[in-house]
């Protein structure tokens, strides 16, 4: 199981690499400088709002699905087409649910326009994601990592005719943008649904109650946790625009900060969705999932750390890389939220594997912890502090509920510290954040400083023997035996 976590993980990690990178640094950057941080910022708030409500169209189905078919394959063609029809009428409550929340809030008929769009594209990325889970099930992980890139592909391709290709004298709009994401994410659907048609059997959707009510009442437990892991995770901007006389502003400021750590949490999402069937699959057969767990973290720590060391000592220049406006106020909020993304790499890995065994209700118990205490520190710290305010109080939930989670696998899992490799671990942390520190503040020209800091980190993993090309060698050979 290992090699093919190495072996799929390589190919998953470098289509998302060639793809989502330029996705968000080229396209999703670029659309943001061209419309202006103020429409970006309202649109990327009313984007944020889009999630919250999210849960309905799916009540944790997908993640039922990818556990429930990668332990049952035979029940793939007979719950397909009852699932489909199911989450036609879910995405009908979302949408009802969505629209009422935003007459509450007092949003206008031209922010309602927009999210009525942004809406719809929700409908059609959790079906997507609902396909794709089938795949995944089936360990079919090769042909889900390039659906997983396609999406972003064909948007690279329309949005950069929108804004390079002078199609048009108009200057660039927001509302293209969402357009653009309805047009991918609806061929992205079909593509996916032929593909899956070759290894199931789409069956004549019928509304059969209790069918619906068997598959809800065994999701219901990933649904809760789902809604409260997005409350905490998307609030933040909605808080910001709500909040505050220039949330709009604010909002735009905190998306750019947080745009490279959305980029970061792509890499730790790919490992989650490699895992979770893995896992799942490994547990029923009683397999031990040590080494799996300690290889798949290290895999994904050691990066997270060099990532944030590199953020926090060249934030300055970075942002002013990327950006035209707003470079002083965003690059603290930078630094602080790019420190989150070694606590959300944590939750990826061990709250995987917590959901594979089924222990829905430690999560959901954690996740409520952290939804409240996301809400009560936005509402203590934006007032104060505005969008770096926000920052602040993610970061604080992101560590509480990581180390929550890495508590509860030890205890369930009766898993034995490592203290050797923990003490390499916060030795390599301690001295990749401090070298890097040391670089940053040298007078070194910025982007040699990056480089280095990127080859003292990783020479210092290898040093430490965090990572071992040897011994990833060692596990591919003894895997073709």
């Amino acid at each position: 199981m290992q090699k093919k976590f190495i072996t799929n993980l390589a190919f998953l990690l470098f289509l998302n690499l060639l793809i989502k990178p330029f996705w968000l640094l080229g396209i999703d950057r670029s659309v943001q400088n061209a419309a202006g941080t103020e429409a970006y910022g309202a649109y990327y708030a009313l984007f944020n709002f889009s999630f919250l409500f999210n849960i309905l169209l799916d009540l944790g189905i997908t993640n039922f699905n990818n556990r429930n078919i990668s332990q049952n394959r035979q029940l793939l063609d007979k719950h397909l087409s009852g699932i489909i029809m199911l989450r036609m009428a879910l995405a009908v409550v979302y949408i009802l649910v969505s629209l009422i929340g935003s007459l509450i809030l007092g949003y206008e008929v031209v922010q309602l326009k927009m999210l009525a769009i942004l809406l719809l594209n929700q409908v059609l990325i959790s079906f997507i994601l609902y396909l794709r889970s089938n795949l995944a099930g089936l360990h079919m992980f090769k042909t889900d990592s390039v659906i997983s890139v396609l999406d972003r592909t064909i948007m690279i391709a329309i949005c950069s005719l929108l804004l390079w290709g002078n199609v048009t004298d108009t200057p660039f709009q927001i509302e293209w943008f969402v357009w653009a994401q309805t047009s991918a994410y609806i061929i992205t659907a079909i593509f996916t649904m032929v593909v899956l048609s070759r290894k199931a059997v789409y069956n004549r959707l019928k509304w059969d109650r209790l069918f619906f009510l068997m598959i809800l009442k065994k999701s219901y437990p990933f649904a809760i946790l789902i809604l409260l892991m997005t409350f905490y995770n998307r609030i933040d901007s909605v808080m910001i625009e709500r909040l505050l006389d220039n949330g709009s502003l604010q909002a735009g400021i905190y998306a750019q900060a947080y745009r490279l750590l959305d980029a970061s949490n792509m890499i730790a999402f790919l490992f989650a969705g490699l895992l979770l069937p893995m896992f799942a699959h490994m547990l029923k057969l009683k397999q031990s999932i040590t080494e799996l767990l300690r290889l798949s973290y290290t895999l994904l720590a050691v990066p997270a750390v060099i990532i944030a060391s590199i953020a926090i000592s060249f934030r300055k220049e970075i942002m002013e890389l990327l950006y035209h406006e707003h470079v002083a106020e965003s690059s603290p909020i930078f630094a602080i939220l790019m420190t989150c993304f070694f606590a959300i790499s944590t939750t990826y890995i061990y709250g995987t594997l917590l959901t594979a065994n089924g222990n829905l209700k430690q999560l959901n118990t954690m996740a409520l912890f952290g939804m409240l205490l996301n809400i009560l520190l936005n509402l203590w710290l934006i007032p104060k502090y505005q969008a770096k305010g926000a920052a602040i109080s993610s970061m604080i939930t992101q560590f509480m509920t990581a180390l929550i989670q890495v508590i509860l696998c030890y205890r369930i899992f009766k898993l034995e510290p490592n203290i050797n490799l923990i003490l390499r671990f916060l030795i390599f942390s301690i001295s990749t954040l401090a070298l890097t520190f040391m670089i940053g503040t040298s007078g070194m020209e910025w982007k040699s400083g990056i480089m280095l800091s990127l080859a003292v980190g990783i020479s210092i993993s290898f040093i430490l023997k965090l990572i071992s090309i040897k011994s990833m060698i060692t596990i591919l050979k003894q895997g073709d035996r």
